[in-house]
């Protein structure tokens, strides 16, 4: 149930983030943007060889079930222990069925979802949790699409995330911009329910020390410089690319379909989120309604971040009900890293 009034939430403490050791990355032959992409980031990210799995998947949106299961078992009969979250080098396939394949590779695939998609799904046990050893601790390997349209658009991608270590909360830094937009569309602004409280006139903010600074307006607001999160509820957001974005910034709106990545028309994607320049996003396949449980939680993402947890290990906590929803972006990008 959402507060009636903001305040803030507890999140536990964080200790340490994945590194390039934990990350098993997943190569789609069939598709050469994939190929470029993927061995671009196993350089950059200096990604075990033996972690680095090739598969020949279709290059389109959508996965069947059939062929879901088969590419799932790969990965299962591949990825050793050691591997704790997964890098997916393609922009599709961004769906299985009417789930998510970055949900489904997680915490499975819920076939039952897609005759009614507006239904609750199957909660996740990431869901505001700590743990820095996902599959040792709970079974689960959190993964992210590492995605972009072009190959130049992805190997942009990849340089802002490894721009983005550690090089926020230092000394000397200006903290950057958390931005949390309030809407007029009352269906989709349903999440500002739970933004956390602007400091009263002379208070401090409690996220200074941290790097960052809260700032929680109307859409229409202007933009503070240096953002590292921005939220909203909105169909689409004009002009994102004259936002001022940090390296490793974090972006998502909630609407019905910013997860079909390459849909031309209508919604704007996350995928639009990363072309202007965030480092990760969220959105969802297929119509969700307006659960806030199927979109990140501002809080628990903010707070998961500021603290020193990676793009990918920060949105995957702050999804309660992720069946729906892709993850994409930079996995590794910490910008808080300690």
């Amino acid at each position: 149930m959402a507060p009636a009034k903001p305040a803030w939430v507890n999140v536990p403490r964080i200790q340490g983030h994945l590194v390039a050791a934990d990350v098993g990355l997943v190569i789609n032959s069939n598709d050469p943007n994939s190929v470029a992409v993927g061995e671009y980031y196993a350089r950059q990210r200096g990604i075990p060889p033996e972690q680095v799995l090739r598969v020949a998947l279709p290059v389109r949106p959508t996965l069947t079930a059939a062929e879901f299961e088969s590419f799932n078992a790969q990965i299962k009969a591949t990825m050793g222990s050691q591997v704790q979250a997964l890098a997916l080098a393609w922009a599709q396939p961004y769906a299985v069925e009417c789930n998510a394949i970055t949900a489904a590779l997680t915490v499975g695939y819920q076939p039952e979802l897609c005759s009614q998609t507006c239904a609750t799904s199957r909660p996740s046990v990431l869901f505001n949790h700590p743990t820095v050893r996902p599959y040792t601790d709970l079974g689960v390997r959190p993964s992210m699409l590492l995605a972009g349209r072009t190959v130049a658009q992805a190997t942009a991608l990849i340089d802002r995330g490894v721009a983005a270590d550690r090089q926020l909360g230092k000394r000397g830094v200006a903290p950057a911009s958390v931005v949390l937009l309030r809407t007029t569309d009352a269906a989709r602004n349903v999440r500002a329910a739970w933004y956390p409280p602007m400091p009263a006139m002379g208070q401090p903010d409690p996220l200074v020390p941290l790097g960052a600074q809260l700032r929680v307006q109307d859409s229409t607001a202007e933009s503070p410089e240096r953002v590292v999160l921005l939220q909203t509820g909105a169909v689409r957001v004009d002009n994102p690319a004259a936002i001022d974005w940090v390296p490793g910034a974090l972006a998502d709106h909630l609407t019905s379909y910013g997860g079909q990545l390459l849909n031309t028309s209508g919604q704007m994607t996350a995928l639009e989120w990363l072309e202007a320049g965030a480092t990760a996003s969220y959105g969802s396949v297929s119509e969700p309604c307006n659960h806030w449980q199927k979109f990140p939680h501002p809080q628990v993402l903010l707070l998961h971040y500021v603290q020193g947890a990676t793009a990918l290990e920060a949105y995957w906590r702050s999804v309660a009900w992720p069946a729906q929803g892709v993850f994409v972006g930079e996995p590794l990008a910490a910008p808080f890293g300690r």
